[in-house]
């Protein structure tokens, strides 16, 4: 189903699984936000699992402890293009007896073991936005498998504008205008014929940089766990001063690099600067005002940062590195090398700049 967004397709997933206000759904500290805003937005709670600091998706085992009399569903991340690991997740699900909603805004073409990501939930959302794999401009997708939960998003999709046994138009709750335009659906259509070439380009550029990076201490790519086929929305690398015996944190050494990088015309720096939690909406737990939905349920919910530290270690260690996607290619990769190498060499002028304001 096609919405005018993919943050309303997450909501519009929130709403076809089911969820209730007041109710808990476990998703992942390291996100873009809307992951989160999908569930406040369905007057429910969202509650943060921890992330694994290698592969960056949340950790089924922090889902585990995390899980309430009041939680119904989970809500992975496929983060950067990187497929959550959803055999454990979807195990802790049915244990459980929760639903599972998969965030793939991120993440169009990838896959875990083989299947692609939209097809291992109970239902899941994408983003058509203009910086996707996948784009329309702005848009997303909602997927199922379920013909109930098709029903549900649907009604969100139009005000819950439904017809009733006689053919009359019912409103049957509160819904919203989740629509696209027309001119999104054909302009999706359109790039299907080269989507996975764009893909497979990403994935040819992001290879090159990775086996590079490793040649290079101080710097090193994103980790690819056996399940995962990522698509690399987004390309990570990660600062390592332990690799040239320095005892400086690592957000040091990634701000100084960013810095030289810029100088040497790298666009570079860091992905997210802190965890979901730590985001003023959820410090202040200001949502619809009132302190709902949390204060209008009675429910006390913490959302202290020290309790995501694989969230805070990513947040403090890795980077973004722009450009890795078509019209883009290899000889702009290895001039990427080329500057990192350069940069690596001049280490005393690197610290220097993370120093700076």
């Amino acid at each position: 189903m096609v919405t005018n967004g993919g943050t309303g397709a997450l909501h519009m997933a929130v709403a076809s699984a089911g969820v209730q206000a007041g109710e808990e759904v476990i998703t992942s500290a390291y996100s873009y936000w809307a992951s989160a805003a999908s569930i406040l937005h369905q007057n429910a709670i969202p509650v943060f699992a921890d992330v694994d600091p290698l592969t960056t998706t949340i950790d089924p085992a922090s889902i585990e402890e995390r899980i309430t009399e009041h939680t119904t569903a989970i809500l992975p991340v496929d983060i950067h293009g990187m497929p959550a690991d959803m055999d454990p997740i979807r195990e802790v699900a049915r244990k459980h007896g929760l639903l599972v909603v998969s965030d793939c805004c991120q993440a169009h073409g990838a896959a875990y073991k083989g299947r692609k990501v939209g097809s291992l939930a109970d239902t899941s959302g994408f983003s058509l936005n203009r910086s996707k794999n996948l784009t329309g401009g702005e848009g997303g997708l909602v997927t199922t498998d379920s013909d109930e939960f098709h029903r549900r998003a649907e009604a969100m999709l139009r005000f819950q504008n439904v017809t009733d046994e006689e053919g009359a138009v019912v409103f049957s709750g509160l819904g919203f205008n989740y629509r696209p335009h027309e001119f999104i659906n054909a302009f999706v259509v359109s790039q299907f014929s080269r989507f996975e070439a764009l893909n497979d380009a990403r994935k040819q550029m992001a290879g090159y940089l990775t086996a590079a990076f490793a040649e290079l201490p101080g710097v090193s790519g994103p980790h690819t766990p056996e399940y995962a086929e990522p698509v690399y929305f987004s390309y990570l690398w990660e600062a390592r001063p332990e690799e040239l015996a320095l005892d400086i944190p690592a957000s040091k050494l990634r701000k100084g690099l960013c810095k030289a990088l810029a100088a040497e015309g790298v666009p570079a720096g860091p992905a997210q600067a802190n965890p979901v939690p730590g985001e003023g909406v959820f410090q202040a737990q200001f949502g619809y005002g009132r302190g709902c939905p949390w204060k209008c349920h009675d429910r006390e919910v913490t959302y202290r940062i020290e309790d995501y530290p694989g969230t805070l270690e990513i947040c403090a260690s890795r980077a973004f590195l722009g450009g890795v996607y078509h019209p883009n290619g290899m000889d702009l990769m290895k001039l990427y090398v080329d500057a990192f190498s350069k940069v690596l060499e001049h280490l005393d002028r690197v610290l220097e700049l993370a120093e700076e304001a």
